[in-house]
């Protein structure tokens, strides 16, 4: 899409219940929150990108530049396209740079007790009319909204690996979410040119309660000998025209996120088929957690 066009895309867009928010603000800027950034400053908005320390914010910055230069050439972009939606995005590691913005996107890691200290602190600083939002892959957004004094405003917007890529956007409302913040949220997600599909609020929402059994599955067929992780993925690929063989995707996904997920599950649902596997639990104690560092259920020397 040209410069021009994607304005043009992004003005007809921001017609809806978005249209007021021109800046939001990220925080994490791990692999979902650079990828969350990166598809808000593509859209034209103002983002605010936080972490917790200069060097994230630094990493964070340079994978969205790469990512950003391969589209570039990919898609043939103006010159100046690419470092314009760069600069649309602004590093800090301050939770103050969110005070001017409508909407936050929380993307820390799967984890209830940081979740609850980042929420703390935005419901603090962000706006009052402010939407709070959050990335989580499985946890309960009706308990996320209740660390808060404006639970109305509370939502989930579970976006997908990789985000740039992939269109899925869940959206998740809590017991108390507003029509109000829903309908803002599906449309600014309609703004980034992603489809939103609304679920309710339970245990790993769709995505994750179907995925990642099939994920756990792998793991207890590897772990019990059945065949070879080369077999496992060629099976699934092959055989269910599946883009990525489990196992493969888990390593992408990053192990230690597959295992809280099943947790969540597990201890949501109380029922003994969402039991994470042994081998993955093994895998995370070991620190062997996927791309992220070189090693899960495959290896990946460093470039």
């Amino acid at each position: 899409m040209t410069g021009a066009a994607m304005s043009a895309a992004t003005e007809s867009l921001a017609a809806g219940p978005s249209a007021s928010v021109r800046r939001v603000a990220v925080i994490g800027g791990g692999t979902m929150g650079n990828g969350i950034a990166q598809v808000f400053a593509t859209s034209g908005l103002d983002v605010e990108l936080v972490d917790v320390k200069p060097e994230f914010v630094e990493k964070a910055l340079g994978t969205v530049a790469k990512n950003l230069e391969r589209v570039a050439k990919k898609q043939n972009w103006p010159a100046e396209q690419a470092p314009a939606i760069l600069a649309r995005i602004h590093g800090g590691t301050s939770f103050a740079a969110v005070s001017g913005c409508g909407v936050v996107v929380e993307a820390v890691s799967e984890d209830f007790a940081i979740k609850r200290k980042v929420f703390e602190e935005l419901d603090r600083v962000a706006p009052a009319p402010a939407i709070l939002a959050t990335n989580t892959s499985s946890l309960s957004i009706t308990e996320i909204a209740g660390i808060t004094k404006r639970p109305a405003q509370v939502i989930g917007m579970h976006f997908m690996n990789p985000v740039p890529v992939m269109p899925l956007v869940e959206i998740i409302r809590g017991l108390a979410t507003s029509d109000a913040t829903y309908a803002l949220t599906e449309d600014l997600t309609r703004r980034l040119g992603k489809t939103p599909v609304e679920v309710h609020d339970a245990p790993g929402f769709v995505s994750n309660r179907i995925l990642m059994p099939m994920i756990n599955e792998a793991a207890f067929t590897l772990m019990e000998g059945v065949a070879s992780r080369e077999a496992i993925d060629a099976v699934m690929k092959l055989g269910m025209n599946h883009p990525m063989g489990p196992l493969a995707l888990a390593d992408l996904i990053g192990l230690d996120t597959c295992l809280s997920i099943m947790e969540v599950l597990h201890r949501g649902f109380g029922d003994s088929k969402y039991r994470p596997c042994p081998l993955l639990r093994k895998r995370v104690a070991a620190g062997h957690l996927g791309r992220k560092s070189g090693r899960g259920f495959y290896e990946y020397p460093a470039s």
